[in-house]
């Protein structure tokens, strides 16, 4: 295990953009894992774990700890029933492979996020999700190494605080934790309608009426293809803002200032507002700012155009952020990590 000194991040990060992390390190496996961290703590240096680097944002001062780069493979079967199919996967697989592997075994639960970049091990940090299904859907359990008591732990679904595009992984226990594996239990039934609104205009558009696990995954990935930029092309971190969530004593208020506003019943006095639709009812869609271009197909996505510095992508995240709270009296937030 080689550890590595003054790493550019923008090369680890599909935003391209930031400093440089002063120690880099690969793990391909547990034990390494563990060992890296004792180094770490033996010497008080910060840590921080990358996969794909799809969803982190690297600041223009760097990283003065170690970064890792998540490598740890693993594809295995540890259960199987007659209606279900347990599977343990490394961390460091990349999650569109991991998908296609499970739906090319003719498994359900995560082929609507098909296409999702990044590694499998950072999928349960922000509950990863789209078009309807999210990792707490399938995910049993992690294997983690407990960096503040210095030993492997197990953790139970219930154990990660699932919340929408949230967990304990990116709030309070942020940075205690190091994921090695997940262990995903997945359905041997055929996925059923009705889905997800935009999914399913599509299969009715196009005359789909059969429902396999592969024609589910092929009409999602299509349809991320038709808005979403690839960011091994172009620059960025996929959808950068979070939809905003808003509580029941908002409602009237927004409907009187725009009675088209599209809202999302979550349940408990609580609403999903879609942040693309707030971004681009503020004006700002298509719109380059800072260097950051507001992608055209898709509002929620920023494409680094011109930008040449974190302090770039921070003034166009804020200019947008302050719009859209000025208009609808609602702060969203970003969905990417931060180095």
């Amino acid at each position: 295990m080689d550890i590595h000194t003054n790493i550019p991040l923008k090369n680890y990060t599909t935003m391209r953009l930031g400093g440089t992390a002063r120690f880099m390190t690969e793990v391909r496996t547990a034990d390494e894992t563990a060992a890296i961290c004792h180094e770490a703590k033996s010497k008080s240096l910060p840590i921080f774990v990358i996969g794909g680097g799809s969803n982190v944002i690297a600041r223009d001062e760097g990283y003065s700890g170690i970064v890792i780069h998540m490598r740890i493979p693993g594809f295995e079967i540890v259960a199987d029933d007659i209606n279900t199919t347990t599977i343990r996967i490394g961390a460091g697989e990349i999650w569109d492979s991991v998908v296609k592997r499970i739906v090319d075994l003719r498994l359900s639960g995560v082929e609507a996020m098909s296409g999702i970049p990044g590694t499998a091990g950072a999928s349960p940090v922000q509950n990863v999700g789209a078009y309807g299904q999210e990792i707490a859907d399938t995910l049993q359990s992690l294997e983690a190494y407990d960096n503040l008591n210095d030993t492997f732990v197990t953790l139970q679904n219930t154990d990660c605080g699932f919340a929408y595009r949230d967990s304990i992984f990116r709030s309070y226990d942020k940075g205690r934790y190091i994921i090695t594996y997940i262990t995903l239990k997945l359905s041997k039934n055929l996925p059923q309608p009705p889905f997800y609104d935009s999914l399913q205009r599509y299969l009715d558009d196009h005359n789909i009426k059969i429902y396999t696990q592969e024609i589910i995954r092929n009409t999602v990935i299509e349809i991320r293809n038709s808005k979403l930029p690839n960011p091994k092309d172009t620059p960025n971190t996929g959808s950068f803002f979070k939809n905003a969530i808003v509580e029941t004593w908002q409602l009237n208020d927004l409907k009187a200032i725009n009675p088209n506003i599209p809202l999302y019943d979550m349940g408990d006095g609580h609403y999903k507002v879609p942040a693309g639709w707030l971004i681009e009812n503020v004006g700002l869609k298509g719109q380059l700012i800072h260097g950051m271009r507001v992608y055209d197909k898709n509002a929620l996505v920023l494409v680094n155009e011109s930008a040449t510095s974190y302090n770039d992508l921070a003034e166009a995240r804020d200019e947008i952020i302050g719009a859209i709270r000025d208009k609808f009296h609602i702060q969203i937030e970003q969905e990417p990590l931060e180095i």
